[in-house]
């Protein structure tokens, strides 16, 4: 109990010393080596055995993640190292590698301000390291290599002594590729190098690191590193060069302190006026300046109930103080203020800015909410996730009497995870959980059951569609029931970049409309319409071309609402619509605002867009994952059957010694069983992974059948919907 009482104590003393703080995260792909690493920090600084490090998996401390052997949840704990005697404090966030729970890694890259980036030195930079690298690297958190498993490169692909700096190097040069195509201009400060020290080499499972700086202080390189590993001495090693010591010295020196990335990071997350007393505080880290707590994560505990944990970028934070929360009205009043270590919550009396904490009693709090002393503080930019919830599960409580708790709980748990969609539709009762992947809606429903005592029954898994179309109509008369109001609009795609720039978040109303307009002409829209938008709903755009119509603007709000409700239920199949562009290029309202309410607009403007859409040639977009097959060449033939026989397209293929890379792509409807039926073509000899590939287009053969299955699965009639069906006015 002293040791500990011991950690706490050096841990809070260096808490208002932000010079000596580093928030820092560890991203890879998965099973490169996270978790192990961080045992190895962990381990360093006093808090388990040297012996157990790479071994006891210490952030991995729920059961279910000990009896997957992955991550699933991003932990946080806080420790103190020393490095040429000074003591820093290190608050490090260890997040999952699957792809599943990449939602987790963007959370955490919010809360840092440094990421170490593993790379397996066999496998090298992998598809979700790119994904996790962009994650770090778009929101502006500095990124140091650390390549593991070189241990692996000597005893099991048998390298030669001369060749290991070039294999080396290859993995580097491939990291700072991807860095320079993620974001070109920051590339000459962020590219890791291994002689400016940005780079470690080592074995997180036997507890082993070297970098340049270290190999000047130690004397062993490259050289010794091999004996070491041929002669199987990797314990003598682990003594003269330890793991920590070497990452530890990487972190301190090249990652920057919350007063250095602060002022640089603000401007990338929050788009407020750096001129006012909250602007200038962020900038400057300052403890005494105004409360400024964005929550990065929401857990609950069974004793203190929601704990929020986030990221303090100004102000200091105390029990009882009364704080406002973005988009509501009331204050809430903090329980208690504590740093994470591990598997418990440390309370401490008070957090200054720089630090992460975790805070109780912030109930209105969702993960992203800007947490503030001031009222009417700008709120930071949204957190925006990579990839979008593909498959969804029905739920229902196994007990009817469990029934009222299953919704609050399904609350709750979308709450604590927003990369999952909680629907809960209280007309026909049905309860719908939609997530990154399979893996994904399992854990959270052995949850539910495991934590909150519901028994639930799960579908099979459903995969999301999205409603679209490919040619243009128009226009389209929608009447109001009291025939008093005419809306006519036109129908036309729009472009795949538009979209993509809808999804990051790059093109909103709240932008000035002149930025809004040159960026919208970039992407290939006509001027005259990039000037005339009048509403952006998800993917979807909504112009107006109409010139001097009397009482308009003060409908525009209820037509947009129209147009909200028939493109989050679309007409096809009820699923949601995705890059369409409505022209609205006349309009006849009647003089009496009476005749004009929102029972009258929203229905005629509603109607018009289902039957617009209706014959605008309308389509089905549909998920694709791509998959990256490693396969020896004798197993290559089951591995392409496999892709090809499950709709599939190779994309390309590369020989790395006797083993093809293969990429492809493949829908996700056709993913479901996909690990077991690739183990049995392959003999067990494939590995494999995939990452979110956006939606296309389904084949137009394929296009009904599946309409008609969604509908019938919604208890709607299952032929498709025909234009007149929506146009008839009661």
């Amino acid at each position: 109990m002293g040791k500990r009482k011991k950690l706490v104590e050096r841990v809070t003393t260096l808490l208002d010393k932000p010079e000596y703080i580093r928030n820092i995260g560890t991203v890879a792909h998965i099973d490169h080596g996270k978790t192990t690493l961080s045992d190895n920090m962990v381990a360093g600084a006093g808090m388990i055995s040297m012996d157990l490090a790479g071994k006891q998996l210490f952030m991995d401390f729920d059961p279910l993640e000990q009896a997957r052997g992955i991550t699933i949840d991003a932990a946080n704990i806080s420790m103190v190292h020393e490095v040429d005697g000074k003591e820093y404090l290190i608050n490090l966030i260890d997040t999952p590698g699957h792809v599943d729970f990449g939602g987790d890694v963007t959370r955490a890259m919010r809360a840092v301000d440094g990421a170490i980036v593993l790379v397996d030195a066999v496998e090298g930079a992998m598809p979700q390291t790119e994904t996790v690298l962009r994650q770090a690297l778009r929101e502006g958190v500095r990124p140091v290599l650390f390549i593991n498993k070189v241990d692996r490169l000597i005893n099991e692909l048998k390298i030669e002594k001369k060749d290991m700096a070039v294999r080396l190097g290859k993995v580097i040069d491939n990291v700072n590729k991807l860095i320079h195509g993620i974001n070109e201009e920051k590339y000459k400060v962020w590219k890791v190098d291994a002689a400016a020290g940005t780079v470690a080499f080592g074995s997180a499972k036997y507890n082993w690191a070297i970098s340049v700086p270290m190999m000047k202080k130690t004397g062993i390189g490259f050289d010794q590193v091999f004996d070491y590993c041929h002669s199987g001495n990797m314990r003598e090693l682990a003594e003269k060069c330890p793991l920590y010591r070497a990452v530890n010295d990487m972190v301190v020196r090249n990652l920057p302190s919350p007063l250095e990335a602060q002022k640089e990071r603000i401007s990338n997350i929050w788009k407020g006026d750096f001129n006012t007393p909250v602007g200038k505080a962020m900038l400057a880290c300052d403890p005494n300046g105004p409360v400024v707590f964005m929550v990065t994560k929401i857990k609950m505990d069974p004793h203190a109930g929601e704990v929020a944990t986030g990221r303090l970028f100004s102000g200091t934070l105390t029990r009882g103080q009364e704080l406002y929360i973005s988009g509501t009205v009331n204050t809430n009043s903090i329980q208690q203020t504590g740093i994470v270590m591990g598997a418990e919550r440390v309370e401490v009396e008070r957090i200054p800015a720089g630090n992460i904490a975790a805070v109780t009693g912030l109930r209105d709090a969702i993960v992203g909410s800007t947490v503030s002393s001031l009222p009417d503080m700008t709120p930071f930019e949204m957190i925006r996730h990579v990839s979008e919830p593909v498959v969804t599960v029905a739920v229902e409580a196994k007990n009817m009497r469990d029934l009222p708790k299953l919704v609050e709980v399904l609350r709750q748990v979308g709450k604590e995870d927003p990369t999952l969609q909680i629907t809960i539709n209280e007309e026909t009762g049905e309860h719908l959980m939609a997530g990154m992947g399979e893996l994904h809606l399992e854990i959270v429903a052995y949850r539910i059951t495991r934590d909150k005592g519901v028994e639930i029954t799960t579908s099979p898994p459903i995969v999301v569609y999205r409603e679209s179309i490919l040619g243009a109509a128009g226009p389209v008369e929608g009447k109001s029931p009291n025939h008093h109001n005419r809306f006519y609009l036109e129908f036309e795609p729009l472009n795949t970049q538009i979209v993509e720039a809808l999804k990051e978040g790059k093109i909103n109303m709240k932008m000035e409309e002149v930025v809004r307009r040159n960026i919208l002409i970039e992407l290939g829209l006509n001027k005259e319409v990039a000037r005339n938008i009048a509403g952006i709903i998800g993917t979807n755009l909504v112009i107006n071309m109409t010139k001097g119509v009397q009482y308009l603007r003060e409908t525009m709000e209820l037509m947009l609402e129209g147009f909200e409700e028939a493109t989050k239920n679309g007409p096809i199949a009820r699923e949601p619509v995705q890059g369409i562009m409505a022209k609205l290029v006349d309009v006849k309202l009647h003089e009496d605002a009476v005749h004009r309410g929102p029972a009258q607009v929203i229905p005629a403007v509603r109607q018009a867009v289902q039957a617009g859409i209706l014959m605008s040639q309308p389509t089905l977009l549909e998920p694709f994952q791509n998959v990256y097959i490693q396969v020896p060449q004798d197993q290559m033939g089951g591995a392409m059957a496999e892709i090809q026989g499950r709709r599939g397209a190779i994309l390309s293929m590369d020989t790395e010694g006797d083993t093809i890379i293969i990429k492809s792509k493949m829908p996700v409807s056709q993913m479901f069983g996909f690990a077991g039926a690739i183990r049995s073509a392959t003999e067990g000899r494939a590995l494999w992974s995939t990452e979110f590939a956006g939606f296309e287009s389904i084949p137009a053969s394929l296009l009904h059948e599946t309409v008609s299955k969604i509908r019938t699965r919604k208890g709607l009639k299952p032929e498709m919907p025909k234009p007149s069906d929506y146009l008839k006015v009661v």
